[in-house]
């Protein structure tokens, strides 16, 4: 049997205890006075996938239940204990050892982990998606999929894992790296203070848990896209032993030699050359056919001379940041939007009149639901947590055109809370709120030329371009801000945008720029790369080409 994305999918906490349990699992769809529906389902895929071997939507009405034994080889549990790993379930899941209930879990993007009492036992999840409602957060999926909206992903869309650890583990660790090395904070399970080890380069430090250690490098040799060199390293706490690394960098904005402000990697001004990416795929919607479709965007992104990808809506799994980190793709990370209906007037009046909302009026954001808002933060927050450690997110971007966006001035104070070491683009778009770094631009329907910000901010193009050619992969019909008929005329199209409209900026001032899109998704049809990743849209020499003379200048 088949066991789809195999890979440990933990690379910053890893340990050699790993059992997967991706595979055939059985689903069976349960709604109220319906006979139930069962099948066989290829975890992690979600059933509305090809992939997955169901092809069928869940309803906002009906339960999923899914269904596996686990046999998990060579374990003692008086000496050790079993951890079971979910990376993410969308949207509540309930989890069942044995017909006993153990966990619930709700939010559809973040890993969650259980303990198990036991080495041998039958597995349910039980799972509910309310689809398009105002209390989750639900990015780019829809019930009525179609232009930038695209289908709904459900269910287990996430490897599932096991490992054993002993009584007293490493739970968690936090790395935050500058430019002589890097502090890290190492927490067990019981929050106990204690003695470990760090083994860098063939030297052991000595570092205590639940506080923060200074880890000094000699002569360091520092991340960036252009040399992604990462520092591996081990940590051992008595019996357990965790493989991680870590890239040393900083980032920040400050001025570049004519006094406009401007992104800065390790201190000095780093233009961010970058493209939107949805992290869909055709056939598996959240989920690629395996870890190579993460690193063949990637490395395909690279050879066109981009330095950045801004995941757009979506939370991937750690491999994805694992894979930017080795291979050196600077990240922005969106959070997963929500609220209610997105009112056309609010998104579209920034762009017709050039009108901003201030974001605490909740009823033109659709955001009146006070809970739903408090479950969007906790979700945002914890993707902070989740990520931290990543050394190639450089910028976090709460809100995107005016999705579910409020009280933002607050939020962004709270994300700084918890993490000072990077950016953030408060609103990525429009319905800025006049304050923090950036100056955030989405232009597609008119010639962009550069003009400074008042405030003084770093001005950043977060959305442009969408040139689209449609390669008929798809039945639905296609969706693109600017169409073009051959792969010459689109090559020919993106260089001399960028030509006439990005390099000028550049010299001017503009700080950053990200074009629609890495690759086709459903309808539509504005990527680099066919949804299918099959064909490759553009000329890639000369996409190479403009991108040297643009970073060069």
């Amino acid at each position: 049997m088949r066991i789809p994305l195999p890979e440990y999918p933990r690379p910053q906490l890893r340990r050699d205890s790993y059992l997967c349990l991706n595979g055939e699992w059985n689903l069976r769809f349960l709604s109220d006075g319906d006979k139930a529906e069962d099948y066989r389902i290829l975890v992690p895929y979600s059933p509305e996938s090809e992939f997955s071997g169901v092809n069928r939507t869940l309803q906002h009405y009906e339960t999923m239940l899914y269904s596996t034994h686990v046999d998990f080889p060579d374990v003692d549990l008086e000496k050790s204990r079993l951890l079971l790993h979910f990376g993410a379930v969308d949207y509540r899941a309930v989890v069942f050892i044995d017909k006993k209930q153990i966990l619930e879990h709700v939010g559809g993007y973040l890993p969650f982990t259980v303990e198990v009492d036991k080495s041998s036992f039958d597995l349910d999840v039980s799972v509910q998606d309310p689809g398009d409602s105002e209390e989750i957060s639900r990015g780019k999926q829809s019930s009525e999929p179609g232009g930038i909206w695209y289908p709904k992903t459900s269910g287990i869309w996430q490897t599932v894992w096991m490992e054993k650890v002993p009584r007293t583990y490493i739970e968690k660790i936090e790395i935050t790296p500058d430019l002589g090395g890097f502090h890290i904070t190492v927490i067990l399970n019981d929050r106990s203070r204690g003695s470990a080890v760090l083994t860098l380069e063939g030297k052991d430090h000595e570092i205590f848990t639940c506080e923060q250690s200074y880890i000094r490098i000699e002569d360091p040799r520092l991340w960036s896209p252009e040399d992604p060199f990462l520092y591996q390293f081990d940590i051992r706490f008595n019996e357990d032993t965790v493989h991680s690394y870590v890239g040393l960098r900083t980032f920040g904005v400050g001025p570049d030699e004519k006094g406009n402000n401007v992104l800065l990697l390790n201190g000095k001004p780093y233009f961010h050359h970058g493209l939107l990416d949805q992290g869909y795929f055709k056939g598996g919607y959240y989920t690629p056919a395996s870890d190579n479709d993460f690193i063949n965007d990637i490395t395909r992104m690279k050879s066109m001379g981009f330095n950045t990808l801004r995941k757009h809506i979506k939370v991937e799994p750690l491999r994805w940041y694992y894979h930017c980190d080795r291979l050196g793709m600077l990240v922005w990370q969106d959070m997963v939007s929500g609220g209610g209906r997105y009112k056309l007037s609010v998104i579209s009046a920034p762009l017709v009149i050039g009108s901003f909302l201030k974001d605490d009026r909740y009823d033109k954001f659709a955001r009146e639901d006070e809970n739903a808002r408090k479950v969007w933060e906790d979700e945002a927050y914890g993707t902070v947590r989740i990520l931290y450690n990543c050394t190639s997110i450089c910028m976090w971007v709460p809100f995107n055109e005016g999705w579910g966006q409020f009280d933002s001035k607050r939020i962004v104070a709270n994300i700084l809370k918890l993490d000072q070491s990077r950016t953030i683009d408060h609103a990525s778009g429009w319905h800025d709120q006049g304050f923090g770094d950036f100056r955030s631009l989405h232009v597609y329907f008119h010639p962009y030329r550069f003009k400074a910000d008042k405030k003084g901010r770093a001005v950043i193009l977060s959305e442009f371009g969408g040139y689209g050619m449609d390669t008929n992969t798809t039945a639905k019909k296609a969706f693109t801000y600017k169409r073009f008929r051959t792969r010459a005329e689109l090559t020919k199209a993106i260089v001399h945008l960028y030509e006439r409209q990005i390099m000028p900026a550049k010299e001017e001032g503009l700080a950053a720029s990200i074009y629609t899109q890495v690759s086709d998704v459903e309808q539509e049809v504005n990527g680099l790369l066919s949804y299918d990743r099959s064909l490759i849209k553009v000329d890639v020499d000369e996409i190479a080409g403009m991108s040297r003379k643009l970073l060069e200048g």
